[in-house]
């Protein structure tokens, strides 16, 4: 049984539903990342006893999963109309939950798990897989929608770990390059790193949500390739 088929028990004596329980825990995860949510501070914020969670919940990683369901709801188109075509669909998806990550950082470190079975998971599965229902056969479906999810997974994961080390560093990327500066220009000047050398000296510097964009399009380009339409 999963956590979302268990019925909930009474409320009493302190109203409680799981509801409550997951908006405290992304409060406390949105706060100080998922090391700082546990069913005990969970019970502490909403005035309750531990195992009072118990009652609606068999573990932490129940919670977990209540969770990425919960801001999951984020991602979910926002318009009743549909996109106008697979492209969009999957664009529109994959900037979604980039977005919500930034605001959530700690889902970055529960996505690319198991399929999510909560309702806004599967109702974000539904749209993805919708946007390629009928272009191809289900297998080449599943492989199209897989590289655009783990492409998107390893952007944020990166774009997060970086503004992690931001925060834990009390440096900006700019400030960090500055102070690693001479010992990159000593490596450098060995000849050793070649190919290194060429890209530092000559790749241009773009925002962190260009690079996502762009990354994007070139994988969506190779699901139109794969689908037998032309890149654009």
């Amino acid at each position: 049984m999963t956590v979302w088929d268990r019925p909930e028990p009474p409320a009493r004596p302190v109203p409680l539903d799981r509801e409550r329980i997951v908006a405290a825990a992304v409060a406390l995860a949105d706060e100080g990342g998922l090391a700082e949510v546990s069913l005990r501070k969970v019970a502490a914020r909403l005035n309750a006893g531990p195992m009072r969670l118990y009652g609606f919940l068999a573990t932490k990683e129940e919670l977990f999963d209540l969770m990425v369901d919960e801001v999951k709801a984020e991602i979910l188109p926002e318009a009743e109309e549909p996109p106008g075509d697979w492209r969009e669909a999957l664009r529109g998806i994959a900037h979604r939950t980039r977005r919500t990550a930034l605001r959530h950082p700690w889902l970055a470190d529960l996505l690319g798990g198991r399929p999510a079975l909560g309702p806004n998971g599967l109702a974000v599965t539904e749209a993805t897989l919708a946007a390629l229902d009928g272009l191809a056969d289900a297998d080449t479906v599943l492989r199209a929608t897989e590289t655009v999810s783990a492409y998107t997974t390893g952007a944020i994961r990166r774009e997060i770990a970086g503004l992690r080390a931001e925060r834990d560093t009390g440096l900006t990327d700019r400030e960090w390059q500055r102070a690693s500066g001479s010992h990159v220009t000593r490596l450098l000047a060995t000849g050793r790193f070649p190919a290194l050398a060429r890209f530092v000296h000559e790749a241009a510097e773009v925002d962190a949500e260009t690079t996502f964009a762009t990354g994007l399009e070139w994988v969506l380009d190779a699901v139109a390739a794969r689908l037998g339409e032309q890149p654009g």
